[in-house]
């Protein structure tokens, strides 16, 4: 299916899409602060802020992952969804994830419920994202996701056991990393537009390594690089 592709537009930015998406990937791919990639740089004779490189994250990290998401493959047909609660400003809200079989992030959303109206409302951001309903669909024993299952997916198969969308929950682990790291998340709105950057960008980079021998590996990173440049509008000399 063809999609419109937007363009990284860097018109006025004085450094070139090499060095701001170089800088992206390592704030997005790894466990680092702004600092922490601005000493990298450093490190490499590029001198910027670490304000410089917020401001490039904030403008350049959902774009490419929006461009990564037009060109990944359909998903799996077999969902899993958790949820689990992060304190912002010692107010309790919850994060709503939904991988497939292989631990492909279909979407997030933070929420400050977590009742049958709030399910319901993930369900319809998941469907709107991926425009196609699953085979099956494994949640946890929250009966709430029974309840919003109903209204929304009536015809889908629905396993609900604790120990079945394990894939879920450990798709949750880096976010708990980052959350460390971050010291905390200050705002949802700030969970939210970070995850949804994270999320393609983190994932585009880590194939299911178990599955590949060390050829076919490496043969799938550096077309996942390649289409990264691609994305982030570089062109390599050959």
């Amino acid at each position: 299916m063809k999609t419109n592709r937007i363009s990284p537009n860097y018109k006025g930015f004085r450094f070139p899409p090499v060095i701001i998406g170089h800088a992206v990937w390592l704030y997005f791919r790894f466990s680092l602060s702004f600092r922490d990639v601005e000493e990298l740089l450093a490190q490499r004779g590029i001198v910027v802020t670490y304000e410089t490189v917020r401001q490039w994250c904030l403008k350049f990290g959902q774009t490419y992952a929006n461009e990564l998401r037009r060109r990944r493959p359909r998903c799996g047909e077999k969902w899993q969804m958790d949820e689990v609660f992060l304190t912002i400003r010692r107010k309790r809200h919850y994060l709503w994830r939904a991988v497939d079989q292989d631990g492909n992030v279909l979407a997030i959303l933070v929420q400050s419920r977590r009742d049958k109206k709030a399910a319901t409302r993930f369900f319809r951001k998941l469907l709107k994202g991926l425009q196609y309903v699953p085979r099956v669909i494994i949640t946890d024993k929250l009966k709430n996701y029974g309840a919003a299952k109903r209204d929304i997916l009536p015809g889908v198969e629905h396993r609900q056991h604790k120990g079945l969308n394990n894939r879920a929950e450990n798709s949750h682990q880096p976010t708990r990393l980052r959350e460390k790291k971050m010291r905390k998340f200050k705002s949802a709105k700030q969970v939210q537009r970070f995850l949804s950057a994270f999320g393609p960008i983190s994932g585009h980079f880590q194939p299911q390594r178990h599955r590949l021998n060390a050829r076919e590996y490496r043969a799938t990173l550096q077309g996942r690089f390649q289409q990264w440049n691609e994305v982030t509008g570089v062109k390599l000399v050959a």
